[in-house]
């Protein structure tokens, strides 16, 4: 079944994912050892790394972004607004910012994508999200990545914990998913990774450049890289803007004159 390309563009991107108007928040350097101990239990540890987790109701994010589809390359503008747990709405728009031509909102029963160029909708529940990536990805899944935040589902005691270098690092498999990730030592992930090698599907999520937000701390980089099959797509996000607990609004009214397709 042939796949529109903004719909893989939304879903992987999501997998599933920031102030121009503000000065750039100050990063912070982290330290050249774990605030933690080696002799701590792997208990002691996962709950270190859960404490460490970004803890919000919402938020509002900007990113210069540059997208490359299958070696196809563009540069554009991203706008997310979350609310924890229950939306996740993205807006892209090229030519500087100008013109919008895409918007997304994905709950965790459901998928709505326009695609604005061709005054197109797309309406599936969650589930078609696994035309792109293994069946253990929720919605959970995609806010993390989008957040910086380590994936609850993997932080538990079945999973691998072990020292590297002075970082932690987590790993182990669920179903045929296998995952690892790797801590810097300000105890936020600096790198995930996702493989599901029978369905030839893989994710990897590089963070960079942390700040402060609230209590805890924002990737002010991330790189995402997805592999589907034969289909290859990069996102380089660079925020330009990240807001907390800020009031959000979703907006997601579709024209009489779009049509609904099935792809």
């Amino acid at each position: 079944m042939k796949k529109n390309i903004l719909n893989s563009l939304f879903i992987l991107a999501a997998i599933t994912f920031v102030s121009a108007c503000k000065p750039k928040k100050e990063i912070v350097v982290a330290p050249p050892k774990a605030e933690t101990k080696v002799d701590n239990s792997k208990t002691e540890t996962l709950t270190l790394l859960n404490s460490k987790q970004l803890k919000f109701n919402t938020l509002s994010l900007k990113a210069k972004a540059t997208l490359d589809i299958d070696g196809n390359a563009n540069d554009v503008t991203m706008n997310f607004r979350i609310k924890d747990k229950e939306t996740i709405w993205v807006s892209i728009t090229a030519i500087g910012g100008l013109a919008e031509v895409a918007r997304a909102l994905i709950t965790p029963d459901s998928i709505k994508i326009q695609n604005k160029l061709k005054s197109e909708y797309l309406k599936k529940p969650f589930t078609y999200i696994y035309n792109f990536t293994n069946r253990q990805v929720n919605f959970n899944t995609l806010q993390a990545i989008l957040t910086g935040n380590a994936m609850g589902d993997f932080l538990i005691d079945k999973s691998d914990v072990r020292l590297e270098n002075g970082s932690w690092v987590v790993s182990g498999a669920k179903a045929n998913l296998d995952y690892k990730l790797l801590f810097n030592t300000l105890l936020k992930v600096s790198e995930t990774n996702l493989n599901d090698a029978k369905s030839g599907q893989a994710l990897k999520v590089t963070y960079t450049d942390y700040q402060k937000l609230n209590e805890s701390l924002f990737p002010g980089s991330l790189k995402i890289n997805t592999l589907s099959g034969a289909k290859k797509i990069n996102i380089d996000l660079q925020y330009v803007k990240i807001d907390g607990n800020v009031p959000v609004e979703f907006p997601f009214t579709v024209p009489k004159r779009y049509t609904l397709v099935n792809n």
